[in-house]
């Protein structure tokens, strides 16, 4: 099976609720499934508990048994850029070890879904050597892109998949979260598709993640290449 990169063309655009729609639809498909987030910033604390919203949405809405361990290397209170949530603990992020903790999960489960820090060229450290797009080269997996339907995503997609190109990331295919149905919104999907022409899905606006639950995505051009793998060796 493959494993991949959910990555964003920036912050707020639906990583966390895509990774955690792709990682129950195919868990539904019978594989062991774990979600990876390298980095996570933005410490939640409500009615006297303290979480961190992505791992929180995995383990509230797997359908399989998550363990704690595998699901995060590093995880900084400040909702910040990585580079500067680290620094304000005094720690530094090791690239090192993130793809040492990726190639360890891949050992254990059928896919490992690795889900990114905003955009691409996210730093993680202060001198901004070391990006967020180092590690997905580095780690030589595949990544599914998420982007808008509104107003500035065929520049903000155009330029993050030139980006992948340039470094040779293959793309698996296309997220267009938070479709309202506008014609502009359709334009915008088919103007980039033009460009590109990559498995995708459209998932419209959800009023909150739990409804990741009953929606399936499942008959779409993208899932039916993330599983081309699962059902070829079958």
């Amino acid at each position: 099976m493959q494993h991949f990169w959910v990555v964003g063309t920036d912050t707020d655009v639906g990583k966390t609720v895509v990774t955690t729609l792709l990682m129950r639809q195919l868990q539904e498909h019978g594989l062991q499934v774990t979600p990876y987030k390298p980095v996570q910033t933005g410490e939640v604390c409500e009615n006297g508990q303290c979480y961190y919203y992505d791992t929180a949405m995995y383990e509230k809405y797997s359908i399989q048994s998550l363990k704690q361990a595998d699901l995060n290397g590093y995880s900084f209170k400040e909702a910040a850029s990585p580079h500067f949530a680290a620094q304000l603990e005094g720690q530094q992020i090791n690239v090192e070890h993130l793809l040492q903790q990726i190639q360890l999960l891949q050992q254990a489960y059928d896919v490992v879904i690795c889900e990114g820090a905003g955009g691409l060229f996210v730093p993680l450290d202060t001198y901004g050597e070391k990006m967020l797009l180092d590690v997905i080269v580095q780690s030589k997996l595949p990544v599914v892109l998420v982007t808008r339907t509104t107003l500035g995503t065929i520049n903000h997609t155009l330029l993050t998949l030139e980006a992948l190109h340039a470094r040779n990331v293959e793309v698996l295919g296309l997220v267009f979260n938070g479709d309202t149905g506008s014609q502009m919104e359709q334009d915008n999907v088919k103007m980039i598709l033009q460009q590109h022409e990559l498995p995708y899905v459209t998932i419209p606006k959800l009023g909150d993640i739990s409804e990741v639950v009953d929606f399936s995505i499942s008959h779409s051009s993208l899932f039916e290449r993330l599983v081309k793998y699962e059902t070829i060796i079958n």
